[in-house]
């Protein structure tokens, strides 16, 4: 019986996994022997991620993509096939939030940007991804979406209305590809020590009050979330499709 987590000969490509959860959920992977897809904006911050992947023995292929732009898109689905042949595992994790405050201050041009780079673009990848994967029998696509979605929030209500979106576009897509043995999951993080959230834990005295009330006390860190994307993407999780699973340190339970 082969291991549960095993994905040896998977090729996962990780959007955003230049840094942060991304580049954790890209260790994790290839840790379990996927090939890993390591793509960002930049291309010298990717190679970085590359390598240290390549130091441990994996493998990894660096495909710089901003996933606002569709043929930047394509091309990075284009490439990662033209090289590895194929895409078993999706991971959405790349997402924008230009802007804090309420929702009253929140211009058409901020939203539209947000909805398009969060929400839109992992339709198009899904809709690059997906059809491959039926041919070849199956596949799994996992969504890094947040708490944000669940909780309202004074300050990125934005950000909160996209990464919910996310919630619905993982459970059409899997009732939509169930049948040709693909899941689709979501992550939904609370607050976890990344850049992209550095305005939210650095305020030493804002980051005390936060977890003065949360059940574990404390923020999460990236690679408590890669694990659970490996784990969504893995067989251990076969039956698992449709679902948000959230870890957030107990914070929507306290």
């Amino acid at each position: 019986m082969s291991h549960p987590f095993d994905l040896s000969g998977k090729v996962a490509v990780i959007t955003g996994s230049s840094k942060g959860i991304g580049r954790e959920a890209a260790h994790a992977l290839a840790a379990v022997g996927a090939k890993v897809v390591i793509s960002a904006r930049k291309a010298d911050a990717c190679e970085v991620v590359a390598e240290e992947i390549r130091a441990k023995g994996g493998e990894a292929l660096v495909l710089p993509c901003n996933i606002s732009r569709k043929p930047e898109v394509e091309a990075l689905i284009a490439e990662t096939e033209r090289a590895w042949g194929q895409v078993d595992i999706l991971v959405c994790n790349a997402a924008i939030n230009p802007v804090y405050g309420p929702l009253g201050n929140l211009g058409d041009e901020a939203f539209d940007k947000i909805m398009h780079a969060n929400v839109k673009s992992s339709i198009w990848l899904a809709n690059l991804v997906l059809p491959g994967m039926a041919k070849r029998g199956g596949g799994a696509m996992v969504i890094v979406s947040s708490i944000a979605g669940i909780r309202g929030t004074p300050v990125i209500g934005g950000y909160g209305i996209s990464k919910a979106a996310d919630f619905a576009l993982a459970r059409n897509l899997a009732v939509e590809w169930g049948p040709q043995n693909i899941r689709v999951n979501c992550v939904a993080p609370g607050l976890v020590k990344t850049d992209f959230a550095r305005a939210l834990w650095e305020d030493e005295a804002n980051l005390k009050q936060r977890t003065s009330t949360t059940p574990l006390r404390r923020i999460g860190e990236p690679e408590e979330i890669g694990g659970i994307v490996a784990f969504l993407a893995s067989p251990a999780a076969s039956f698992i499709t449709g679902q948000v699973i959230v870890a957030d340190g107990g914070v929507t339970i306290g």
